[in-house]
């Protein structure tokens, strides 16, 4: 299946651990800055200002990534996302790093669709419609073995 959104990343000097191999956090990172890259292709942000001044945030719930291959010091990993799933008040979002043809890790997070206001608890709120109507689910050909916990 063809993934939602792909977006390539090098791996940098300072992504590496002292054998230029990546280190095991990057690829948090990695995910990350391709969940807000994503969102800013359908026209969206991870942090919609609203009127009202509060902010619709995405806080993680959980996150996971398996390594299968190592990367390395100036490689360029291609990052495909999935959305695995959207629920009423979430989303699971899958992520592939793929180096040349060969897939070297995969990862996965849930975030939860929140109300933030300054110095309050967060609010899980449903996604708004004009969110949700623009973020379609999408699971991956291989997918990994889903844990709940």
């Amino acid at each position: 299946m063809t993934p939602q959104f792909v977006s390539q990343r090098r791996v940098e000097f300072s992504d590496t651990d002292m054998a230029g191999i990546i280190h095991f956090s990057s690829y948090y990172r990695y995910m990350e800055e391709a969940e807000h890259a994503f969102f800013r292709s359908l026209g969206l942000s991870i942090m919609l200002k609203q009127a009202d001044g509060t902010v619709i945030g995405w806080p993680r719930v959980s996150a996971a990534c398996t390594f299968e291959a190592p990367a390395r010091f100036e490689d360029l990993l291609e990052i495909r996302v999935f959305v695995e799933r959207k629920g009423v008040k979430s989303l699971t979002i899958r992520y592939e790093f793929w180096r040349d043809n060969a897939r070297i890790a995969h990862g996965r997070m849930k975030t939860a669709c929140c109300l933030c206001r300054h110095d309050a608890p967060l609010i899980s709120i449903p996604i708004p419609a004009e969110i949700e109507s623009r973020i379609q689910e999408c699971p991956s050909e291989n997918p990994a073995p889903h844990v709940d916990r």
